[in-house]
């Protein structure tokens, strides 16, 4: 096994490589869509969650051997490094690697103030992220197993602090005036990545949201808004192309 690989396609645009640490995830967003992708049963995915068998040493040996250095890993696409109500040593044990092998870390999760327990192994060359979609508690509705907005910003604010690059990823989009909110009120966040909504067809419910939004008004808003206020961001492919049609 080797757990350490490059993206592709639209998970390009986060990072040069990366690392899956779980069979799958129990946060259970309704636009997930990594079942789909490892064409794994939807219910299977969401409730067997447990470390992958020897990802640790696979990732220590894969680092020894290819000599991989001075990358930014990016930790996770297909699951969440920080799952609910799941021994997360495994995710600890792969940042030290990846730390002691000259590389830093790119973190993604909904798992709030769970991650903040592995800070201390993060320093100013890694990044630390978080998913924002939506408010409450619509929040609950669509990511019904994932710490709430506000648990996530807690442990975003308390990365900052600690000294760690903060990044927010808005995608994918569900509540654009909320969207929109965050990036004029989060002025410690390093970097925001901005989306849309894909993989609508997962659930009716995305689908109906899908089709009431504007995804070139949403797009334009959001390039203006982070101009406004001076935030560093970057808007995915996806959104970009709706942006640059001609009306």
């Amino acid at each position: 096994m080797k757990p350490i690989y490059k993206p592709s396609g639209k998970a390009k645009e986060y990072g040069d490589l990366a690392i899956n640490i779980y069979t799958g995830c129990n946060h259970r967003c309704i636009y997930c869509f990594a079942p789909l992708v490892l064409k794994r049963d939807r219910e299977v995915f969401h409730s067997v969650v447990e470390p992958r068998k020897g990802i640790v040493e696979a990732v220590k040996r894969q680092l020894d051997k290819e000599k991989i250095t001075g990358q930014l890993i990016h930790l996770c696409f297909t699951c969440d490094p920080y799952p609910a109500e799941i021994d997360t040593t495994s995710t600890r044990e792969i940042i030290k690697a990846i730390k002691e092998s000259g590389n830093n870390v790119q973190i993604l999760t909904k798992g709030g103030m769970r991650a903040s327990r592995d800070f201390d192994l993060l320093d100013n060359g890694d990044w630390f992220g978080i998913t924002l979609t939506c408010d409450m508690p619509q929040d609950s509705e669509v990511e019904s197993n994932a710490e709430n907005g506000y648990e996530r910003i807690k442990a975003l604010g308390y990365a900052k602090q600690e000294g760690i690059n903060t990044w927010v990823s808005c995608e994918p989009v569900i509540d654009t005036s909320t969207v929109l909110g965050y990036i004029k009120s989060m002025n410690y966040v390093d970097l925001f990545r901005i989306g849309k909504l894909n993989y609508a067809g997962l659930d009716p419910k995305l689908k109906e949201i899908h089709d009431s939004i504007d995804w070139k008004l949403f797009g334009r808003a959001a390039d203006m808004v982070c101009r406004k206020y001076c935030r560093k961001y970057y808007i995915k492919d996806s959104l970009r192309k709706i942006m640059e049609v001609k009306s």
